[in-house]
């Protein structure tokens, strides 16, 4: 593999009040496979803008972004649903989950969008719940399940598809102390099994999970070391 995720003087403004408001300010980044990246950053600092950006979701005003030997900016609204549907496995503060499927069908969603017959993703998703040690409670309802199971489902969900990273946007925010650890322990399992892991946080005891932290600030990113002890 050449580039996994390169980024190069990533800018983004949005026009506001007549002029022009920047958000992201010349960001440099580059993910290796296998990494565990933590994006640091108080409330209105850019982060949820570069999560965007990461996920394919928005498009940078400037700069250059290269994912898995693709340039994004070249790609057609086919290709970006393709990347953020099978590379991005994206996992959100809250679990997003829907209140009428079990958690079995919840985290069959994906594949059933990607058009997998349905035994093979039934048996992706029991295979997945078993690896977030929920597989008893697949036929749980998320109204059954606690705000930590909850968030371990949506964990399944984003890795039924076996994407080739893991974005989590603030993924303890909405839970205790004691089970936001218990999600992180999980991320650390992930990673130490190979999955790429980006996570957008403004919590540094949350931050420190991963093993190298980036700041950023005012939308200018800088290094802020690894954390192999946390």
């Amino acid at each position: 593999m050449g580039t996994f995720f390169r980024m190069r003087g990533i800018c983004k403004s949005y026009f506001v009040g007549g002029e022009d408001a920047p958000v992201l300010k010349n960001v440099d980044l580059d993910v290796e496979p296998g990494e565990y990246l933590s994006v640091l950053g108080p409330s209105g600092s850019g982060k949820s803008t570069l999560m965007n950006i990461i996920g394919c979701l928005d498009v940078p005003t400037s700069g250059e972004y290269t994912l898995l030997d693709q340039e994004v900016e070249e790609m057609d609204e086919a290709g970006l649903a393709h990347v953020r549907s099978r590379e991005i496995g994206f996992i959100f503060q809250n679990s997003q989950l829907l209140p009428r499927l079990s958690a079995q069908k919840n985290v069959e969603l994906p594949l059933i969008y990607a058009g997998v017959p349905p035994k093979q993703r039934k048996k992706r998703a029991a295979e997945m719940l078993e690896r977030v040690g929920l597989a008893e409670r697949r036929g749980y309802l998320p109204t059954q399940l606690s705000g930590g199971q909850q968030q371990r489902v949506a964990i399944a969900r984003a890795l039924v598809g076996d994407p080739s990273i893991l974005l989590a946007d603030e993924p303890t925010g909405a839970l205790d102390q004691k089970t936001g650890r218990q999600v992180m322990a999980l991320f650390r399992e992930l990673n130490d099994e190979g999955r790429t892991i980006i996570m957008i946080t403004h919590d540094m005891n949350i931050a420190k999970y991963a093993r190298r932290v980036v700041h950023i600030i005012d939308g200018e990113l800088t290094e802020g070391g690894g954390t192999e002890d946390a």
